[in-house]
């Protein structure tokens, strides 16, 4: 998952461009602010590690014409950042979405103290004009957020929350009364996969690491059932937790969970493909041997297809609309787990690459 852009080579670009249109700055234009910035400065090799990373100060231009000044104050950590730097080369600022807060502005459209979201990456302040960005940026106003955290254009709201919704919807097309499984069931995707299946009367069955987690998905979330894929046997779990087959399949974590789960799918079931966060972090030539899934997607005729959530870009906010919808009529909950501080980041990326965060990771700004 991811950030989940369209080409590979679109994502380099605009990691070269977007990222540093803030800090070539010349003498004649620099101002006394500067930006905080996380470069990538080592590969990773396996978990990512704190030293994977550097912090800058970048210099900031002056505004031009049609140009803002964005200060972030919500930062987004998310598994798919993981894999895509694979194809960054060093000393890019590391990628992601934020929340800023515009303080300065030479653009009506994008008047000062306004709340935005875009794809600045790992930085503190930011000067872009809006029109001219990219469209891989999604450089935009939040408008009126009611009394909901701008935090959640991060998740629900967000990527995360687009990323549920027509992964789920647009590929496994559930039905009522069908079963439906997630992995990776209480993280910013999963948690809303689950929820969404429930609105359009589906059993649901969350796979999540912990007891903890798998309480919160039943209890608070509504999941019908949930296997702790860390204390259980998920083949054996699911057969208790599905009895008539599963009919939608939801994967977040792929390896072994995925191989046992398509095991238990029923005829003409749907298998969406979001990530595979459980090898991310593994060296491929290390990776173990799973069961063929051929057999099973021939003779239960399945469907199985990846996504990146992009493809739906041009429908992008008819999703953000409906959850928003569904949050105010209470059919959806978004659980955020907060990290304080910018210079807190890479901590914040790698608990949450070890699963240590409940629904969405964010780091906010010191207050």
């Amino acid at each position: 998952m991811t950030w989940l852009l369209r080409p590979l080579l679109r994502v380099k670009s605009l990691a070269r461009s977007v990222y540093s249109v803030s800090s070539a700055a010349s003498p004649e234009t620099a101002l006394e602010m500067k930006a905080s910035v996380f470069k990538y400065s080592r590969r990773f090799e396996g978990e990512p590690k704190v030293s994977d990373f550097k912090l800058v100060q970048e210099e900031l231009k002056t505004l031009e014409e049609n140009e803002i000044l964005c200060e972030a104050q919500f930062w987004s950590v998310d598994p798919y950042m993981r894999v895509y730097m694979e194809s960054h080369p060093l000393g890019v600022t590391m990628i992601g979405g934020q929340v800023a807060r515009i303080i300065e502005s030479k653009n009506a459209k994008f008047p000062a103290n306004s709340w935005m979201f875009a794809y600045f990456g790992w930085r503190t302040h930011t000067v872009i004009n809006p029109e001219t960005a990219p469209v891989e940026a999604q450089v935009r106003l939040l408008g009126d957020m009611g009394n909901l955290s701008p935090s959640l254009a991060l998740g629900s709201l967000g990527m995360p929350g687009n990323t549920a919704y027509f992964g789920l919807l647009e590929l496994c097309k559930p039905q009522a009364g069908e079963t439906v499984v997630v992995s990776g069931a209480a993280g910013a995707v999963g948690s809303l996969v689950g929820q969404i299946a429930k609105i359009k009367g589906c059993r649901v069955v969350g796979i999540a690491g912990g007891p903890e987690k798998c309480a919160w998905l039943t209890k608070d979330l509504g999941f019908d059932s949930a296997i702790d894929y860390k204390a259980q046997d998920v083949r054996g779990a699911l057969k208790e937790a599905a009895p008539k087959g599963v009919d939608c399949y939801f994967d977040n974590v792929g390896g072994e969970i995925s191989s046992a789960v398509i095991r238990q799918m029923n005829q003409f079931g749907r298998i969406s493909v979001c990530g595979s966060i459980s090898s991310y972090n593994d060296d491929p030539k290390s990776w173990p041997k799973v069961p063929h899934v051929q057999p099973e997607l021939v003779f239960k005729q399945l469907k199985m297809e990846g996504f990146i959530v992009t493809r739906w870009l041009h429908r992008w906010m008819e999703g953000i609309s409906a959850m928003k919808q569904w949050m105010k009529e209470g059919k959806v909950k978004s659980h955020e787990t907060f990290t304080e501080g910018f210079e807190n980041l890479p901590r914040a990326f790698i608990d949450m690459m070890a699963g240590k965060n409940v629904g969405k990771a964010v780091v906010k700004a010191k207050m």
